[in-house]
């Protein structure tokens, strides 16, 4: 094998049982792009894999990511992948080999599980959603409706098909490798009997946010599809006509937007989530970096004073304090438990869901604006004689802001403001990330607090002024604005979620204009001067 065809995902060797038991091969269809169309069955032979064998090139690191660390990852491209597989599998190691789409359907089932059943290696299949039905859906086009009932799968990868075979104009054809020959394809479809008006379109890139579809006639198939890209399907028939009322992917908000959330992964994940549910494609970096306090005796008294009965509340204005918080609690052998007899309050929902994963519930958050102000609005005055004792514990940034302070002390409570953490410029992202916020390769980006404005600019430069720029927030908008940013997009309250949605609403209204105006839908990224534009 190779050298430079294997890779590991991290440090690691082969399981104990693999290595010690007679080694298989599992055949795996990963679907035809979108990783979350990837089985259970698939996750589940990935995360006991010893060695993965896959053309990197069409996997998604999404994919791979269901694999265990210290996985063998043998690149396909770099040789004969039955031979991969097989020597991996006589080693005694666990062996999956990824295939695109459905292992039976158009891919290498049949030649490379028959050279591992001449080889005597015992072998198992894991079918996958092929492209045949897992693009047609993406597109909005149904392969049957209540007129067509027949459904023909072409494979014209290596030519020499047929075509009379395929004239009969009630079956839908779906044909797979033909999008180097569609003029030939539709020219012999027409000789062999079908009308040149037959209705087809062409998907490209099915599945994934680069997905296009164009719909057209057998006549004009070729012409309108010049330039798209590879790997390309086709169908053929009157259930084309359903894709106006069905499409539903390609006509998301904010369909194949490339967005910026300058957050880390783990404070970023929910926004990201919703930003995929609107068909973006985010890209978290993040801005601060969260280390200890430079002295931690702050947080040990704070922390003996919670179980010793010292404070009435305790007020988190970040997930970043309820980790710290937590993380000093674990140093100490003590859990959720401590929190026993004492008022939580929660600065907003994310750090609400934060406590409640620590099995912590809030017993105050702001019913408005969700901020340090919102909280403050809501807060009780202290009551001697309802209130015990006094005193309130705020475990907080070393750049934390006292309004909130301000005003519990007007309230008539006792603040110990603490240092949980402190927050620090991050590093700057990798050079393509930097190249692409300066040239306007993001189409979008999400800034949560006036900090990650600074911030981002501070370590990898000001966006181009074609990316959209969304904002949580009047403050936030300000310190945009003056560092020169346009500010295309506030949301209506100071949440993540509600950030994500004033976007996707611009995007909605983005879509309707250039349609009005008859202009494809291209993105913001694809308006900057010398951009690659789509067909």
């Amino acid at each position: 094998m190779s050298p430079a065809a294997k890779s590991t995902i991290s440090e690691g060797t082969a399981s104990p049982e693999g290595a010690r038991s007679t080694g298989r091969v599992v055949i795996v269809g990963m679907g035809p792009g979108d990783p979350g169309l990837l089985t259970l069955r698939a996750a589940a032979e990935l995360a006991r894999a010893d060695t993965v064998v896959v053309s990197r090139a069409h996997c998604p690191d999404e994919v791979l990511a269901h694999c265990r660390p210290g996985v063998e990852i043998v690149d396909s491209a770099e040789g004969d992948p039955a031979r991969f597989a097989e020597h991996a599998a006589k080693a005694g190691r666990r062996v999956v080999r990824l295939l695109r789409g459905d292992p039976g359907l158009a891919c290498g089932l049949a030649e490379e599980g028959g050279a591992l059943a001449k080889a005597g290696v015992p072998f198992e299949v894991v079918p996958g959603v092929s492209a045949v039905t897992g693009v047609p859906g993406y597109a909005g086009i149904p392969l049957t409706d209540a007129g067509h009932r027949e459904v023909r799968v072409v494979d014209a990868t290596h030519g020499d098909v047929d075509w009379d075979r395929f004239a009969d104009q009630g079956a839908t054809l779906v044909i797979l490798g033909a999008e180097h020959s569609v003029a030939e394809v539709c020219k012999n479809l027409v000789a062999a009997g079908r009308p040149d008006s037959t209705p087809a379109a062409m998907t490209s890139l099915g599945t994934t946010t680069e997905q296009e579809t164009v719909v057209s006639t057998l006549q004009r198939l070729a012409p309108d599809t010049k330039g798209m890209e590879a790997p390309a399907l086709i169908i053929v028939g009157d259930v084309v006509g359903w894709r106006d009322t069905l499409s539903w992917f390609e006509t998301k908000p904010l369909f194949g937007w490339r967005v910026l959330v300058p957050r880390t992964k783990e404070q970023a994940a929910s926004l990201s989530d919703q930003l995929r549910g609107y068909g973006a494609v985010p890209d978290e970096v993040p801005t601060i970096s969260v280390e200890p306090p430079r002295t931690p005796q702050q947080m040990e008294r704070a922390v003996k004073g919670l179980v010793t009965g010292r404070y009435e509340w305790v007020v988190f204005t970040s997930t970043n304090a309820v980790r710290a918080v937590r993380e000093k609690l674990t140093d100490y052998g003590l859990d959720a438990r401590a929190f026993a007899g004492l008022k939580v309050a929660a600065v907003g929902e994310q750090t609400a869901a934060a406590l409640v994963e620590f099995g912590v519930q809030p017993d105050l958050t702001p019913s408005g604006e969700q901020s340090g102000e919102g909280l403050a609005r809501d807060w009780p005055p202290y009551d001697e004689d309802l209130d015990p004792i006094n005193r309130v514990l705020l475990p907080r940034a070393d750049i934390a802001t006292d309004v909130l302070i301000a005003r519990l002390t007007e309230l008539g409570w006792e603040c110990d403001d603490v240092t949980a953490y402190r927050t620090v410029r991050a590093a700057p992202p990798p050079e393509p990330i930097r190249n692409a916020i300066k040239g306007g390769g993001f189409d979008a980006v999400l800034f949560t607090s006036s900090s990650t404005v600074k911030n981002l600019i501070g370590i990898a430069g000001k966006p181009h002024k074609v990316t959209v720029i969304a904002v949580i927030g009047p403050q936030t908008a300000k310190t945009a604005e003056e560092y020169g940013l346009r500010v295309d997009v506030m949301a209506d309250q100071p949440s993540a979620a509600a950030l994500a949605a004033a976007l996707a609403e611009y995007g909605t209204r983005w879509r309707t204009s250039r349609a009005d105006a008859g202009e494809p839908p291209r993105k913001p990224s694809q308006m900057r001067r010398g951009a690659r534009r789509r067909r």
